[in-house]
C-alpha cells in the first residue's frame, strides 16, 4: 500500500470517527426536539422508559430510526477486527451525506429533518458541522 493511499484511509477513518461523535449529538438533540413537538401534539411523556419505547415503536419517530442505525454500522466498522478499506469509509461518508439532506420538498425524513433545523438553532449548527465534515 502506498503511503499515499494510507494517508486517505487515515484522513477517512479520522472523518469518520469525527462523524460519529457529530452524529450522536445529532440524533440526540433531535430526539430531545422531537421529542418537545410530540408533547405539544400528545401530553407529557411521563418517563425515560416510556419515551424510549415511543423512540422505538411510534410512528412520530420513525424518521429517525435510519440515523441510530446509521450509528451503529459506522460502530461495526471502527470496531471490527477486519481493517477498515478505504472503500468501505467513503461508502459510509457517501451514506450520511444522503441521509442528512434536509429540504423543505423532499421525502418525509427530509422534511421532518428541515423543520428541526429551522425550529432549533442548536441543530442547524451540528447540521452546519456535520455538513462541514463531508465536504
Amino acid at each position: 500500500m502506498s503511503s499515499n493511499s494510507s494517508n486517505s484511509l487515515d484522513s477517512s477513518f479520522q472523518r469518520l470517527r469525527e462523524l460519529r461523535s457529530l452524529m450522536l449529538r445529532l440524533h440526540k438533540a433531535l430526539l430531545h426536539s422531537e421529542r418537545i413537538v410530540y408533547e405539544q401534539f400528545y401530553g407529557r411523556i411521563p418517563s425515560s422508559g416510556e419515551f424510549f419505547r415511543l423512540v422505538i415503536e411510534h410512528e412520530w419517530f420513525s424518521w429517525l430510526r435510519p440515523m441510530s442505525q446509521f450509528i451503529v454500522q459506522i460502530d461495526d466498522v471502527l470496531n471490527s477486527k477486519e481493517p477498515m478499506t478505504l472503500g468501505q469509509a467513503d461508502e459510509l461518508l457517501d451514506q450520511a451525506r444522503t441521509m442528512l439532506q434536509p429540504s423543505a420538498e423532499g421525502t418525509s425524513a427530509e422534511k421532518r429533518y428541515f423543520r428541526a433545523i429551522q425550529r432549533d438553532p442548536d441543530i442547524a449548527l451540528m447540521h452546519a458541522e456535520v455538513t462541514r465534515l463531508l465536504g
